[in-house]
């Protein structure tokens, strides 16, 4: 039996982050050593720090990291993507080009016998009107196409800039810590969803940039994957256990 690995956040192209090609190498060569233990890999969001589908016109770069995921589809490993609050403009060139399955929607799976509720997490729980009001204009259909009009030469440097804003306004652009199980968007959404989804066993979201693996009730558990900026985390699921386990290179992986 294979593995199911799931991470996300890793923010490529990044004007945030130092050494960008060195950080998008690290990620592709932890993806390159599961290749042949992964049934399947979902990633969870915000791979991108901005990805934006023109229609005849993707970002520059990105290319080892677009290769290593056309590789593993090719192998047959299921690749799931899910649109973050960071890559909300990806169209069909993710899944046309490199055989990805893309999803805009939460998605309620079983895996290996087990109920997995599985999103990015951004706009669950998330009690800020400023957030709810600039996700909702950035998922308008007329304002996309708006945006379309733009000459890519400066909606592309216009999103980089403001991803790379959205980073730096943050104390030491890190993200907030964990706020605690009675006031953590994520975990606070998730306990009212159990309420009438008792099926579900593991609940697992991006957008966070923490590490959270959090039993909440005898059946259910939430996980928060972390980051592929400083942490390098991401969860395995074997068929039996679920865990979390930060990549260091040169070491063997689940």
């Amino acid at each position: 039996m294979k593995n199911i690995y799931f991470l996300s956040d890793a923010h490529l192209g990044s004007l945030a982050i130092d050494h960008s090609r060195m950080h998008e190498r690290r990620l592709v060569r932890f993806l390159d050593n599961i290749k042949h233990k992964a049934a399947a890999i979902y990633l969870l969001g915000d791979m991108f720090d901005f990805w934006y589908e023109y229609r005849y016109v993707v970002p520059k770069g990105y290319s080892r990291f677009l290769g290593k995921l056309s590789e593993l589809t090719d192998m047959g490993v299921e690749i799931h993507y899910f649109i973050g609050n960071h890559d909300i403009w990806a169209y069909r060139y993710l899944a046309d080009e490199c055989g990805v399955v893309l999803h805009r929607q939460p998605l309620t799976t079983e895996l290996y016998g087990k109920v997995f509720f599985l999103d990015h997490g951004d706009g669950l729980g998330d009690p800020d009107p400023k957030f709810k009001f600039i996700r909702s204009i950035f998922r308008n259909r007329l304002c996309q196409c708006l945006f379309s009009a733009i000459h890519p030469r400066w909606g592309m440097a216009f999103g980089l800039n403001w991803a790379k804003h959205s980073r730096l306004k943050r104390k030491d652009g890190e993200e907030p810590p964990y706020m605690g199980e009675h006031k953590e968007p994520l975990v606070c959404f998730t306990k009212a969803y159990m309420k009438e989804h008792s099926n579900v066993d593991f609940f697992i979201y991006g957008h966070r940039h923490i590490e959270l693996d959090l039993q909440l009730s005898k059946k259910a558990r939430i996980i928060i994957l972390g980051d592929w900026i400083s942490q390098f985390s991401y969860a395995v699921y074997d068929g039996e256990h679920l865990f979390i386990e930060e990549y260091v290179e040169g070491e063997s992986q689940p």
